[in-house]
């Protein structure tokens, strides 16, 4: 069974932190704000505009602006700001003990996923792959896919639908979702955050890899037997691939078909989450069930 940390209301806390890459301080701004509109209370952490080379502050600093947050009585969420890279330089120095007792919902996608298969893995505590502060910026915030990230957090049950591809496998499965960045999925195999995919219903998303890259990282998965023992997949945007001076000889998409098409479970691809616009927010550690039909696509919370 999975932990559900309370679902907010009106007048409670938002934590935000920069546990990985260096974010300036204006690029939240408009997220604090809206998170304000939407009858919130916000705490920026130390790490929220501050910079240290690539990070958000040191490993130290980010650590430690973290770890208060999630001992912090008073916040009931965290939101983090950005991804980039950091997170897994520090997962094995922060403390759960505090939040075992007292889960709240940890947000963020990206690099955040680090934060997402560790406490899901370790401790069986749901927490939220959603939009970050970024994509709020510009008005965005108005979009469905920034909204998802509002509902999640409220406790409304979500039910999102996408188109059909000619690579979809089609059938039904309800199981709980895990995943998000293949780059760090792969990364965290052998692990104490390793992702446990036996019975579950599995996203990957990527950005900005060579198709090369993405082969071989789905080779790690494969080898490992992550596909293996899955209910179903559902295969995220890989958006802003490359591909080398002599071309790879296939697209993304067809990368990842050759990979998967022999197992039995559904499959759907194209699905609207990763770095892109189209970015709904996912509960981790939460059951789904996923729809893959012949005319629609339709994931829903349990």
């Amino acid at each position: 069974m999975s932990t559900i940390p309370p679902y907010l209301k009106k007048g409670d806390t938002i934590g935000i932190v920069c546990p990985a890459g260096f974010m300036p301080v204006e690029k939240i701004q408009t997220c604090i704000s809206v998170l304000m509109e939407w009858g919130y209370k916000v705490k920026a952490g130390a790490t929220a505009g501050s910079q240290f080379n690539y990070f958000s502050g040191t490993d130290e600093q980010r650590l430690h602006d973290l770890q208060q947050m999630m001992d912090d009585d008073s916040v009931q969420a965290i939101l983090c700001a950005r991804g980039g890279y950091g997170v897994g330089r520090i997962i094995d120095q922060l403390s759960f003990k505090k939040f075992k007792k007292n889960p709240k919902w940890i947000v963020g996608f990206s690099d955040i996923t680090v934060l997402h298969s560790h406490i899901y893995n370790r401790f069986k505590i749901a927490s939220l792959h959603a939009p970050m502060a970024a994509a709020f910026n510009n008005e965005e915030y108005k979009n469905e896919y920034v909204q998802s990230l509002k509902q999640a957090l409220e406790g409304e049950k979500t039910k999102y639908t996408c188109a059909i591809t000619p690579y979809n496998n089609i059938g039904n499965a309800t199981a709980k979702l895990v995943g998000g960045n293949l780059s760090l999925l792969s990364h965290l195999i052998g692990t104490r955050s390793d992702v446990d995919t036996d019975g579950k219903l599995l996203f990957i998303e990527e950005v900005g890899e060579y198709i090369y890259n993405i082969d071989r990282m789905l080779y790690q998965l494969k080898r490992n037997g992550k596909f293996n023992k899955l209910a179903g997949l559902i295969i995220g945007g890989f958006s802003e691939t490359k591909d080398t001076t002599i071309p790879f000889g296939k697209d993304v998409y067809e990368v990842i078909y050759e990979m998967v098409k022999d197992y039995k479970y559904p499959v759907c691809f194209q699905f609207p989450v990763g770095h892109i616009k189209e970015n709904y927010a996912l509960k981790i550690g939460v059951e789904y069930a996923l729809h893959v039909g012949q005319k629609k696509v339709q994931l829903s919370e349990e």
